[in-house]
């Protein structure tokens, strides 16, 4: 018997196993007919998976243990017994304020302390004449590319919040914020920072692994009741993921994976630029050559198993950013969003 499943998710990259248990027969071979349904920001994709208007969800790993914890408005119990990718964020800034941090700059400013000394010194001068503080964004409150951004300008001392103004960008609007000006600088997940160099409107500063190594990203999050009640529909859909994961590692399957990500009612981005993020070739845009960066985004068997202990790097990531007091009783509620339930699969 076939079981037919909703899934919401947002263009990105790290949508790909999703996409290519869908699109690829995997999914099929599981028994299981998949409606990838594409939303515009992370909050629609929250209150839809809330109200049971889908089944599952992408959705970013902090916004599951927020929505658990019910800080941010929503109370709704998650649980994530698959990951979706590690990494895959970069932090980008406008052709124009790359310029400056690089006038600024003491040292090599591809070393994280560096930018971030610079970002001190150009909202030091701000200040003193009088202008209005620089605006970055982020594309949920509760997500890892906040966390990234309030940590990388906290090693020049720079307050995100009272320093710099802190804007939500929905994803897909990030290229339009930063080349109309009305943001200077933005982290999310690929493929937005790429676009926004070959638009010729941002330079990719840092990628996300600059600042944190196998940062959980994106999980396939489930209401937790479904996860008790419906186990054999997360088990088959678990499995499937883990096929994807496998069929999408391998080397040879990238063109087509970048193909399928391509489509319109998937990413709607170029292939070949979709194809290079895959292989972790990045443009950077300012001038600078492209990196190879093999961890960019990892869809691997490691980089897709939950573990428990995930929650605690993320809890502490929220309590730096003054969203929590981490108790043991919080730390027991979000460890609880992260369920291997069958990772034995995992390692076939």
């Amino acid at each position: 018997m076939t079981l037919h499943l909703r899934i919401g998710f947002l263009p990105l990259v790290d949508a790909a196993l999703l996409v290519a248990a869908a699109d690829t027969g995997i999914a099929g071979a599981h028994g299981l007919a998949l409606d990838l349904v594409r939303d515009v920001s992370w909050s629609n994709l929250r209150d839809r998976l809330h109200v049971r208007l889908l089944d599952a969800a992408h959705m970013l790993a902090p916004a599951a243990i927020a929505s658990t914890l019910g800080i941010g408005g929503v109370t709704a119990p998650m649980a994530a017994p698959i990951l979706l990718n590690l990494n895959g964020n970069a932090l980008t800034v406008s052709l124009r304020r790359f310029e400056e941090l690089s006038r600024a700059a003491k040292g090599d400013l591809a070393d994280p302390s560096v930018s971030a000394r610079a970002l001190a010194t150009l909202v030091s001068a701000r200040k003193a004449s009088g202008l209005p503080p620089l605006v970055f964004a982020a594309v949920f409150g509760f997500s890892c590319h906040a966390y990234l951004l309030r940590d990388w300008m906290a090693l020049g001392g720079v307050r995100l919040g009272e320093d710099v103004r802190l804007e939500i960008v929905p994803p897909v609007r990030t290229v339009e914020a930063l080349a109309s000006g009305e943001v200077d600088g933005f982290c999310a997940g690929a493929p937005w920072n790429t676009l926004a160099v070959e638009a010729g409107v941002g330079a990719i500063l840092h990628c996300g692994v600059d600042l944190v190594p196998d940062c959980p990203e994106k999980v396939l999050a489930w209401r937790a009741d479904d996860v008790e009640h419906r186990s054999e529909a997360v088990a088959r859909l678990n499995a499937a993921l883990i096929d994807a994961s496998r069929w999408a590692s391998d080397a040879a399957n990238r063109p087509v994976l970048a193909r399928l990500l391509a489509a319109p009612a998937r990413l709607a981005a170029p292939a070949g630029l979709i194809e290079a993020i895959l292989r972790g070739d990045i443009i950077q845009g300012g001038g600078r050559p492209p990196r190879h960066v093999p961890s960019y985004i990892r869809f691997d068997a490691a980089a897709i198993r939950p573990d428990p202990a995930q929650a605690d790097a993320l809890l502490a990531a929220m309590a730096r950013a003054g969203q929590i007091t981490v108790t043991p009783a919080l730390t027991a509620q979000a460890r609880a969003v992260f369920r291997p339930l069958i990772p034995e699969a995992i390692d076939r």
